[in-house]
């Protein structure tokens, strides 16, 4: 049975101290040969792993004819986002795990063909695309990758859909969490761009709630409202010292590297400190993101801290190969319990006691315990705490009415409709930690919207 075909990547020594793509993509023979490997299964249990159930052996047969552009039709009919799936997507966990392939040997590389399928055409002139419009206004709050799916999916319904962003720019945690060299802004400015080729309308810099209601957009005309904020307030380990100068939350880090550029200072005035000594806290992808760019920023040393082992760890493989590549030191099992200042109230170690696994808790993963007198203590000049993030407390400011749970989740039906009628919601706002998941998210509410507005 062939073997998958790798996709090559920069150097580690090189790529670490910069901010250019990791991942090379495949050419156009390493394409030819990895979609030569699809067995075109008559019950492609690869589509059913799919969150946006894409037509995975239709496109993949389209690229071994060589046609990337039927390939990208194929794909554009379940997804608007291709290029960034095809980049950030945990193919791994969803389905490449159902390739049959796999359960002998190595799965297709779906992701990277997806890849390809969207930069082979990402240049290429636009076909004329005209959806007749049925009148109908649609909101959409958020501009990331929950609401530019359901935003995307009614606008090839013929919906006029209008996106609301708070931030002065499109994509959400595509833009600001992602760092560029796993997701270049360019390639998500391409997917952007398609979209409002199609008609989608940005209005940016507007925060509902503040700036106006859900209230207010249905005053205007709107006949449904899609609420996909995500989820920014970030989680703190309540131990003390947490408040100390330079102890970062991975949100605020990576926003201000990715999203204000802070890593072209003084070209673009939006400084961040740069330690040398770095402390990571977290196992998931945002740790991985906020330590291979803290490397990328100058630190001589990086450690992520985690209190599982590396198997518990929620960050894909991919991104656990790389930091190690990068040379980021993982210090698995192992948990603060203190963060120690110095005279001026600046962060310049952690105490840490090593953990032991237990049994698994709710989510299947095994429950972590303190090792007792096992404290010892990590030198450090910067920590960054991706411990996950919860609900802003701006949300019952959207509406009347509104239901959330004790974190602060938007409580939806199985239809994503909310207590209030009209209003939908999806992406972290109500669960999931992934782009895949929240993309999923809003193509199903994007189903519901139509079948609510169709019988009303």
């Amino acid at each position: 049975m062939s073997q998958k075909i790798k996709m090559t990547q920069r150097d580690s020594q090189i790529r670490k101290k910069d901010f250019k793509e990791v991942n090379r993509g495949y050419s156009k023979t390493e394409m030819l040969l990895e979609a030569k490997r699809c067995l075109q299964c008559k019950v492609p249990m690869c589509v059913k792993g799919c969150p946006v159930e894409i037509y995975i052996p239709v496109f993949i047969e389209c690229l071994l004819e060589d046609k990337p552009k039927d390939a990208l039709k194929i794909l554009n009919q379940k997804t608007s986002l291709p290029a960034v799936c095809g980049r950030v997507c945990p193919q791994e966990n969803q389905c490449e795990k159902n390739c049959i392939l796999g359960m002998k040997g190595e799965s297709v590389s779906i992701g990277n063909l997806e890849r390809y399928a969207a930069d082979a055409t990402a240049n290429s002139e636009d076909e004329n695309i005209y959806v007749e419009k049925n009148g109908i206004k649609i909101a959409i709050i958020g501009s990331g990758p929950a609401g530019l799916t359901c935003g995307g999916d009614l606008l090839k319904q013929g919906y006029n859909v209008t996106v609301f962003e708070s931030l002065h720019d499109t994509g959400g945690v595509l833009r600001y969490g992602i760092p560029e060299f796993r997701l270049p802004k360019k390639v998500l400015d391409v997917e952007i761009n398609k979209l409002k080729k199609l008609g989608m309308k940005l209005v940016l810099n507007t925060l509902i709630g503040r700036t106006k209601t859900i209230q207010d957009l249905f005053d205007e005309g709107f006949k449904a409202v899609f609420v996909a904020v995500g989820a920014g307030l970030p989680t703190f380990p309540n131990i003390p010292g947490e408040n100390l100068n330079n102890i970062y939350c991975s949100n605020e880090f990576l926003v201000r590297v990715n999203l204000m550029r802070s890593y072209d200072f003084p070209n673009y005035d939006t400084p961040v400190y740069r330690g040398n000594n770095v402390v990571i806290v977290g196992g998931g992808n945002t740790a991985m993101d906020s330590a291979r760019t803290a490397l990328r920023l100058g630190a001589e040393s990086v450690k992520l801290v985690y209190r599982r082992s590396e198997n518990e760890m929620p960050a894909r493989l991919e991104e656990r190969i790389h930091a190690k590549e990068e040379g980021i030191e993982f210090a698995t099992l192992t948990n603060p319990v203190k963060f120690i200042g110095d005279k001026n109230g600046f962060v310049k170690a952690v105490e840490c006691v090593k953990m032991e696994l237990g049994d698994p808790d709710e989510s299947g993963r095994r429950t972590p315990k303190i090792v007792e007198n096992s404290n010892y203590i990590i030198e450090t000049d910067m920590v960054i705490l991706a411990l996950g993030l919860n609900p802003n407390p701006i949300l019952p400011s959207l509406t009347d009415n509104l239901e959330v749970d004790s974190k602060g989740h938007i409580l939806v039906d199985k239809n994503y409709m909310t207590s209030v009628p009209g209003v939908f919601a999806g992406g972290d706002i109500v669960v999931g930690d992934t782009v895949i998941s929240a993309m999923g998210m809003g193509k199903q509410a994007a189903k519901s919207i139509m079948r609510y507005l169709t019988n009303n």
